[in-house]
């Protein structure tokens, strides 16, 4: 790491974190290099190694403020609200994760490749990031579902999550992947992020 105030290096951590993203709007993971990073940063390829080793360490980093930026929207709720229904947990949450598409990508096509690619500290700063938002979500259903034991809330947190993992592919589909289907005679209706994370918590609610 290198010298300076914490307050430097969080800065330069942040704006190549930004950068990355801004990349990842129009680009896919594999076609990013660091190069094209540092461009759009005020500072040298090189000096990304004094903060990052890898591409990867950069999109798990990047991953982790999405996650901790859900469990601030998930905290909100929990202070926000008395009581809640079942269909409007459901809604809430889909909400959510509606805003988060970016994240929802990175875990369904890139996440093996850049666990596996970071130092073993950064990939247990995400995890620390991945599983405060597993307990906030414990935490919602606990004040709002009190029927729910805590094998019901186990069983519910251990489907939601590795559905969120699938999310993506299901609702970005492009004319070629259409036209695939079409001609295996696959049924698809087509859904949106948040149509499908509403259903799919509507029936692990019931």
């Amino acid at each position: 790491m290198p010298k300076g105030s914490i307050e430097l290096i969080k800065s330069r951590q942040d704006e190549i974190l930004n950068a990355a993203e801004e990349l990842y709007q129009t680009k896919n993971f594999k076609d990013i290099i660091l190069k094209d990073i540092a461009d759009l940063t005020t500072f040298k390829r090189t000096s990304i190694y004094n903060y990052f080793e890898t591409k990867e360490e950069i999109f798990l980093m990047l991953n982790k403020k999405q996650y901790e930026s859900w469990t601030k929207d998930l905290e909100e709720i929990i202070q926000n609200n008395k009581t809640l229904s079942k269909d409007k947990i459901a809604d809430l949450i889909a909400k959510t994760l509606e805003k988060r598409e970016s994240m929802l990508r990175l875990m369904c096509m890139n996440h093996f490749d850049m666990e596996a690619n970071s130092r073993l500290e950064i990939l247990t700063e995400f995890k620390t990031a991945f599983g405060n938002s597993m307990k906030t979500v414990d935490k919602l259903l606990k004040k709002f579902c009190t029927e729910m034991n805590e094998a019901d809330r186990q069983n519910f947190l251990y489907s939601l999550f590795p559905f969120i993992y699938g999310i993506y592919p299901y609702t970005k589909v492009n004319d070629k992947q259409k036209e695939a289907m079409k001609t295996a005679d696959v049924g698809f209706k087509y859904q949106n992020i948040y149509e499908i994370t509403y259903n799919c918590i509507k029936q692990l609610l019931k």
